[in-house]
């Protein structure tokens, strides 16, 4: 019994043989894997490819199945970046439906008479959201690569909001955990908890009425009615009541865009990620460019050295981030010197493999000379040869904690992804510049980093995480895990890790090192602090025929399942 939901091994994908000499196994199948941080949404997915859909279709039911399951971080009130691989037509594709600043926005609207960023309006008002791309986005997807309509993949997340699903303790805890943000809203208090004011617990039923509501007038009548219908003038009347900047011509004029993936190689890998606004693509490849230097897989799995080799290529590429990483529709963004293998050589030249480089000494490098010219993540595959890697976002836990009256979404608080004063950290601690500044119609800078692998051709590991600015330095562990360390799926998104931004001047590590590693790395100067989890990846790998899905532990729900 799972969260009310009984799963059998055999209808979930699990395999009934169990490998050989592995401490952890992976979900196997030969028809299709599905891997969501929620076993409904995952269940559902499945269903999809059970029927003769392809991947994209389970990844648009997944995503609006999310969006009902995990008000928390799936969303149709955010956005967000999908990449899709395709064998047959040998080619992959990115789609950025990350949302946009208001036509209204200015580049101070964050600062008090003082000029300081004032963090609670910036995070936690109507003027932190941006205008949600989600819908658009999935509906994009769906009508050029799907097979099934918009309402059939809409058609189990409606039933689930109107039905209700069984409340789990991950559900729960983070209701109460964020007590105080939400129920300053009284349409965010209404939705969230009882009518009494009390919490709702483990085994009570969760019904979103208008949830429902919002998602059928969306199924009947296409994405106009989120943009330009009912569910667009209840946003905008929450703006208007409120304060916001978001205008019904803010939601007519959003569109989705299709962009090129970054592409590099890694030990004969070819890696496909996020392009910009997303940073995560780009710094993943630089990363792996540096790393591509040192003989990984010789220094050990969470060796002291790797993991000191890890964190002083993070450092350099997060520096680098500060200064050159924002929307490429409104700057250049020099992605090619970045990516570049010499620029990788030139940065590796100022490692120091036996000691700590200080943050203070590191700054952005010159790229150019190089130049030719709580968020949710699912990972699904196909019989067809078709891969799907998805990352979207609220930004926070339950965003801004604001809940559209009378449509049951909440409200992102993604303008905080802005830089509201060039070199003042954001919420994640991450610095930034001009290139991210805030400007109307712009989208703002992401760490997402949805990532396909593929070998000769052929789709090999889909991968990507949530998890703020450790969303770039997750999703880089678990593909250095399988092809440096040779883990099996589930292994690799298992395996402890580690994060370094270059800014605070820290390692963060999670549990699970040994007190041997971490003296090993504090003798080389670092910094080192345990905190909490890092991450929820959903990750899937392909190989011999075979598709093994791993499903993060670190999320309570997750499931992989396949056919």
């Amino acid at each position: 019994m799972v969260g009310g939901t009984m799963i059998l091994l055999s209808q979930a994908g699990y395999s009934t043989s169990i490998p050989a000499g592995q401490r952890m196994h992976p979900v196997q199948g030969k028809e299709g894997m599905v891997v969501t941080s929620h076993f409904l949404a995952t269940q559902s997915a499945r269903d999809v490819l059970k029927s003769g859909g392809n991947a994209i279709d389970a990844a648009v039911t997944a995503a609006f199945s999310l969006a009902v399951t995990q008000p928390r971080s799936g969303n149709i009130g955010g956005g967000g970046f999908m990449l899709i691989s395709s064998e047959q037509k040998d080619e992959v594709v990115a789609i950025d439906y990350r949302e946009k600043a208001p036509g209204r926005a200015s580049a101070d609207m964050f600062l008090d008479k003082d000029g300081n960023v004032d963090r609670e309006i910036a995070r936690f008002s109507h003027l932190a959201a941006g205008v949600p791309g989600t819908v658009a986005g999935l509906a994009m997807a769906l009508e050029q690569y799907g097979t099934i309509s918009l309402k059939e993949a809409m058609t189990p997340a409606i039933k689930i909001a109107a039905e209700g699903f069984i409340v789990t303790p991950r559900f729960s805890d983070g209701l109460k955990n964020k007590e105080k943000k939400l129920k300053k809203w009284n349409s965010s208090r209404k939705i969230f908890y009882k009518k009494d004011g009390s919490y709702y617990e483990p085994g009570d039923l969760f019904v979103q009425k208008d949830l429902a509501a919002t998602l059928n007038r969306i199924s009947q009548n296409g994405i106009k009615e989120f943009y330009e219908g009912k569910t667009a003038e209840l946003l905008v009347a929450e703006m208007a009541k409120y304060g916001g900047l978001i205008s019904m011509d803010d939601m007519k004029k959003y569109s989705p865009v299709f962009r090129a993936p970054v592409h590099g190689k890694y030990r004969g890998y070819d890696i496909y990620s996020m392009s910009p606004p997303s940073s995560g693509g780009v710094h993943v490849i630089q990363i792996l460019n540096i790393l591509e230097g040192y003989p990984i897989s010789e220094y050990g799995h969470n060796s002291a050295k790797t993991i000191h080799l890890l964190a002083e290529a993070m450092k350099r590429a997060y520096a680098d981030r500060s200064l050159y990483l924002g929307d490429e529709d409104f700057i250049k963004v020099p992605s090619k010197g970045l990516t570049s293998k010499k620029y990788a050589a030139f940065l590796r030249e100022g490692i120091n493999s036996e000691q700590v480089t200080s943050s203070i000494t590191i700054s952005p490098g010159k790229p150019l000379p190089y130049e030719s010219e709580e968020t949710t993540h699912f990972s699904i595959v196909d019989k067809f040869g078709n891969g799907v890697s998805n990352t979207y976002t609220i930004n926070f836990s339950y965003g801004s904690g604001i809940v559209v009256e009378g449509a049951g979404f909440l409200l992102n608080n993604e303008m905080d992804d802005f830089s509201a004063k060039p070199g003042i950290p954001n919420a994640y601690g991450l610095i930034g510049g001009k290139a991210n500044s805030i400007e109307p119609n712009k989208r703002m800078l992401s760490s997402m980093s949805p990532t396909i692998v593929k070998q000769d051709g052929k789709n090999f590991l889909v991968t990507g995480s949530p998890g703020g600015s450790r969303i770039i330095t997750t999703t880089l562990q678990v593909i250095m895990n399988v092809i440096d360390h040779g883990l099996n799926m589930q292994s690799a998104v298992a395996a402890p890790r580690i994060h370094h931004q270059w800014l605070p001047d820290q390692l963060r590590i999670e549990e699970g090192l040994s007190q041997d590693t971490v003296k090993g790395l504090q003798n080389m100067g670092h910094k080192v602090k345990q905190k909490s989890s890092m991450g929820a990846i959903q990750s899937i790998m392909i190989r011999d025929g075979m598709m093994y899905g791993g499903a993060d532990p670190r999320r309570s729900t997750a499931l992989a399942a396949g056919l």
